[in-house]
């Protein structure tokens, strides 16, 4: 047996969620060459045709790049060994690690597609390829309809070839390792997109290790004096208890050799953003972050893994509820492990985690413990079995099935971040679902059908509504009525992709034949003025001006009845152009709203004669990203383009108009802001003092008591754009004994924020 506390703030942490190390980085914390890249792989896969494969690679990626440098002053070589040298830690194949010295060689050299396939084959040049184009695409909050395709031919190369996707990972840990040469505002840019999808991504794949040191990295970016302060206090943490742990290792190593189990224990603290999410997300001071370290056991059997759960909970007092069975029910990732908190002396609380070797090589590199060496003649591993790919599958279909580019990258993002629950069938089989699904996500997800008629559900025998939030455990039964169809507010509270974009789907098709229904009858009611039936203009030579007012490129009767129907066209414009010599016996149309002149606003296309008013559920300012919204009798509403009112309000998206902001106009908006911080004196005085500092002004001021001795101070303040709204938060943000600073936004009664 062995015993060991691995606690330096440098090791590598490992796979599934939790934050312990591993081995150190050979291509971090060394110089990578050719040699010391091949000698790596040959320690795992010493074929000598693999390695001259990878010698060829690196020597056509040499010449190509000579002569090129990157910011640091560095060769440009080493930035793909490097990358190789990540991929050869995770112990890939020979065509993953050509394509690695390969990546940038299409995109930044001169190098052709013809000579990489005649070197290596179509399979490398397809893999290059796809690499190439991931890099291309920036996520950024505004995706252009351009950007959203790219990302779906992005999915399907990824989910053709996961090795696409390592690839970029790799390249993308070496840019952040690296980072520090870029200018400041590309290093925010680039830190944030990192945080917003790469680190999710090699947590879908089970790499932990790569989603935290990129969690990690991203977060010294893009806050630099937070992710200090955290380093240091939890350096002075490490001093503290570092005896602490070690006596908690000796004593369980001491009683699994007592009762002849075999394993080893590890243990380490919390990365630095997974303790700054903890501390947002609860509301929570630092010094309340009782788990900050964890021990792991590793063992050989399932059955020893349920034998130590035992033995931890005879030696320590478990915390109820905060036992976890990963074994039994695998994440999504394949992340196998045993979770229990326990309360040991002094009363700290520690986090064990229990699991085979097996599940440790798996909790390691994720995808890549399936690696299958034996390749076939292009070197595609056997992948198409694994779990782990199945949310990538599936991300593939919906994106045939949402036209809408919102609607699809709103999906992405939620698979990207999941917390999963598992429930079953009446028969018993599992059901792997996201956090906070309801009743009406499960129907869905058993069939479209089955969900567009649910009326009800038994969870656990017992008759819950259709918007009950499932638990890990349930058992659910649908109940379907065929005269039940689905509702506008189920929108409200469904959580998956699939039911949100099922039930727009079903709403939009019925809106469409209810509006053209309305249109139909209003051409008719138009057509008797005239003394004319409406059925003598369906043929020629009328039709063909009737469809013209259609704007698909494929015009049918129904889409211009319903553009009739939902107010986009008038009946009497159809009519007039179809009988100009009659056209006048129609009224004038109204006398239009004037704009409100002192909101600096302009909606493109819409003239200036347009009642504009600002959303009250988001507030935007200038600087954010605006979308007008047509009301019907009220003009134009702003809202900003990411407030949560617009996924309800997209169902009808021919109302949304673009709009910007005139910088030529000067204004004060209202912001609501929530302070998140401990519960003592002069904290409101702090506070505002701060923002009246900054030059805004407080128009209204609540204080509030919250749970674990934190208080919350809710303002209303008028700020001039949204740099001033930024200064603002960042300076209140570094107030002594502030949380978390958030900006209040509401959908419904729910509320929703941005925060530093």
């Amino acid at each position: 047996m062995n015993a060991s506390s691995l606690l330096s703030s440098t090791d590598r942490p490992e796979g599934g969620g939790s934050d312990f190390p591993e081995r150190p980085h050979a291509a971090r914390d060394g110089v990578v060459t050719i040699d010391t890249l091949l000698e790596a792989v040959a320690g795992y896969n010493p074929g000598a045709e693999g390695l001259d494969l990878i010698r060829k690679a690196y020597l056509m990626a040499l010449a190509s790049h000579e002569g090129q440098m990157r910011q640091s002053g560095d060769s440009y070589i080493n930035h793909p060994l490097n990358v190789a040298m990540i991929l050869a830690e995770m112990k890939v194949d020979t065509y993953c690690l050509v394509t690695a010295l390969l990546h940038d060689t299409l995109e930044d050299t001169s190098l052709t597609p013809e000579q990489i396939e005649t070197a290596f084959g179509k399979k490398v040049l397809q893999m290059i390829d796809g690499v190439t184009k991931i890099g291309k695409f920036h996520f950024k909050k505004s995706r252009a309809e351009k950007q959203a395709e790219n990302f779906r031919k992005m999915l399907l190369s990824m989910s053709e070839d996961i090795r696409v996707l390592l690839v970029k990972l790799a390249d993308r840990l070496h840019n952040m390792r690296t980072i520090q040469w870029l200018d400041p505002a590309k290093q925010k840019n680039i830190a944030q997109e990192t945080l917003d999808i790469y680190a999710p991504l090699a947590n879908r794949l089970g790499i932990g290790w790569i989603k935290l040191e990129l969690e990690d990295l991203s977060f010294s970016v893009l806050d630099p004096e937070t992710y200090a302060d955290l380093r240091a206090r939890v350096a002075r943490k490490r001093k503290e208890r570092t005896n602490y742990i070690d006596q908690i290792i000796r004593s369980v190593s001491r009683a699994l050799a007592e009762n002849g189990i075999p394993g080893r224990v590890e243990g380490r603290y919390k990365h630095i953003y997974s303790i700054y999410r903890k501390m947002t997300l609860q509301e929570i001071p630092f010094d309340e972050i009782y788990d900050l370290m964890g021990i792991r056991v590793i063992t050989d059997t399932k059955l020893h893994c349920y034998g130590i759960l035992g033995l931890l909970h005879g030696i320590y007092k478990p915390m109820s509820g905060r036992i976890k069975d990963f074994i039994a029910v695998p994440k999504s990732n394949m992340y196998q492990s045993l979770h229990t908190t326990v309360i040991a002396p002094e009363g700290v609380l520690v986090e064990f985690q229990i699991r085979t070797e097996e599940m440790h090589r798996v909790a390691e590199e994720g995808v890549a413990a399936h690696w299958n060496y034996k390749e076939s003649a292009d070197g595609a591993p056997a992948m198409a079995d694994l779990k782990v790919v199945t949310w990538l599958r599936q991300l593939v279909e919906w994106q045939k099935e949402l036209s809408d580019n919102q609607e699809f990258m709103n999906s992405v993002k939620l698979n990207l971040f999941p917390d999963e629950v598992y429930v079953f069938t009446p028969a018993g089989d599992v059901r792997e679902m996201i956090k906070g699904a309801t009743a009406i996500d499960f129907a869905y997800g058993i069939h479209t059908e089955v969900g567009h008629h649910t009326v009800g559900a038994r969870v656990n025998g017992r008759w819950v509504p259709i918007k009950t939030v499932l638990e890990s455990g349930d058992v659910v039964e649908i109940i379907t009525n065929p005269s039940q169809t689905p509702s506008k507010d189920w929108l409200r509270f469904v959580a998956t992709p699939r039911a949100r974009a099922r039930i727009r789907h079903w709403i939009k098709e019925e809106e469409t034949r209810q509006s053209a229904d309305i249109g139909l009858r209003s051409l008719e009611s138009e057509s008797q003025k005239l003394h004319r039936r409406w059925t003598e203009f369906l043929k020629p030579p009328y039709l063909e001006t009737v469809l013209s007012f259609s704007d698909l490129p494929e015009p049918t009767l129904e889409d211009v009845y319903s553009r009739i129907g939902f107010g986009r066209l008038s009946a009497a414009s159809v009519l007039r152009k179809l009988l100009p010599e009659q056209g006048g016996y129609l009224l004038a149309p109204s006398t239009p709203v004037p704009l409100k002149e002192q909101i600096p606003i302009v909606v493109r296309g819409g003239g200036k004669d347009l009642l504009i008013g600002l959303a009250g559920c988001c507030s935007p300012v200038p600087g954010e990203e605006i979308v007008g919204y047509v009301t019907r009798g009220r003009g134009i509403i702003v809202h900003t383009a990411d407030c949560p009112n617009l996924v309800h309000l997209s169902l009808e998206q021919d109302r949304l108009v673009p709009a910007v902001w005139d910088s030529s106009k000067d204004a004060i908006f209202d912001v609501h802001l929530r302070v998140s911080m401990e519960d003592k004196p002069g904290m409101l005085a702090a506070v505002s003092s701060v923002i009246s500092e900054r030059g805004a002004n407080i128009t209204h001021a609540e204080v509030k008591q919250a749970k674990h001795r934190m208080g919350v101070l809710d303002f209303t303040i008028t700020v001039g754009n949204l740099a001033h709204l930024q200064e603002i938060m960042t300076r209140v943000q570094h107030v002594k004994g502030v949380v978390r600073v958030q900006r209040m936004k509401t959908s419904g009664d729910q509320a929703t924020h941005s925060h530093f």
